[in-house]
């Protein structure tokens, strides 16, 4: 089973960013809508409501974390990581609605003659690139580095808000360099966000639903399985080798090829050798079940 100690320790740290995304998004989505607001600006509104879909969508990652975080008990044997993975789920899920949304949005306003925006409506754009480029950096290092689907699937989420940012920005600016040329650049704008948001959240979806049907790992783990097992004496061969996911690690089912005229205990001692050898030395996976089988002659 997954050691509960570093199922623990990677957790709290995938929680701690998810907490800090919290108040940083919660923070920039009140100051986009407020000041887009009062500058009469659609791209920065567009742009407050996808900061206000990342507080929804880091809480929902929270939730999962906390939730994947349990041992393994009687009813859930693999543990609970793959509630980790529905998170992800639900935040690319969460990211095309939102797109969505912010296009029809600004397309309503469309139609609308109204005054250029205020000039300081670029601020909270460009605050908002900067700590979204660092909190977006912090959550891939730290998602790749626990294997979590959801904080990595939130990362993507922060660099929506970095290409929507700037797409706002770009926007915004024509508007206000050339009113009279541009004057629908920033309805516009509204508009890239809500696509750039839309297509985000369905690579997303297709990363996260991967997973959950046990799609097999890249060939670079796959290869440091087999290599590994092979350099236990008595391992004459690797027939088959899979692994699923279940949250921040993976469970293996390996196939193994032994001398067929030794004991049933001896070809048992080789398979716990391997299964030890691998969880002591692959720190991606959670558990491994070995199965063994007389080697050809």
């Amino acid at each position: 089973m997954l050691p509960a100690t570093r199922q623990t320790q990677r957790a709290l740290a995938a929680r701690r960013i998810a907490l800090l995304s919290i108040g940083v998004g919660g923070a920039l989505a009140f100051s986009k809508l407020l000041i887009g607001w009062m500058a009469g600006s659609t791209a920065v509104v567009a742009d407050g409501f996808e900061s206000a879909g990342d507080v929804v969508g880091s809480t929902i990652v929270l939730v999962g974390l906390m939730a994947a975080a349990r041992p393994p008990d009687a009813e859930h044997p693999y543990g609970h990581g793959r509630f980790e993975m529905l998170s992800g789920l639900a935040v690319g899920i969460l990211l095309s609605a939102a797109g969505a949304g912010i296009c029809v949005h600004a397309l309503d306003h469309l139609s609308e003659r109204r005054a250029p925006p205020a000039f300081y409506a670029v601020w909270p754009l460009i605050v908002s690139i900067l700590l979204k480029a660092g909190l977006s950096t912090l959550k891939f290092h730290y998602g790749r580095r626990t294997r979590s689907g959801a904080l990595i699937a939130d990362a993507w989420n922060d660099t929506v808000d970095i290409l929507s940012g700037t797409s706002a920005l770009i926007a915004l600016g024509l508007t206000l360099f050339d009113p009279a040329r541009f004057l629908h650049a920033d309805q516009y704008g509204g508009v890239a966000v809500g696509l750039i948001v839309v297509f985000t959240g369905a690579r997303i979806v297709r990363e996260t639903s991967l997973q959950l049907v046990d799609t097999m790992p890249d060939g670079g783990l796959m290869s440091q399985i087999r290599a590994l097992a092979l350099t236990v004496p008595g391992v004459a061969g690797v027939e088959k080798c899979y692994a699923r996911k279940t949250g921040f690690e993976y469970h293996v089912d390996l196939h193994l090829e032994v001398d067929p005229d030794i004991t049933v205990r001896a070809s048992h001692d080789i398979a716990t050798a391997v299964r030890i050898r691998l969880k002591e030395n692959l720190d991606f996976i959670a558990d491994v079940l070995v199965h063994v089988e007389p080697s050809p002659k």
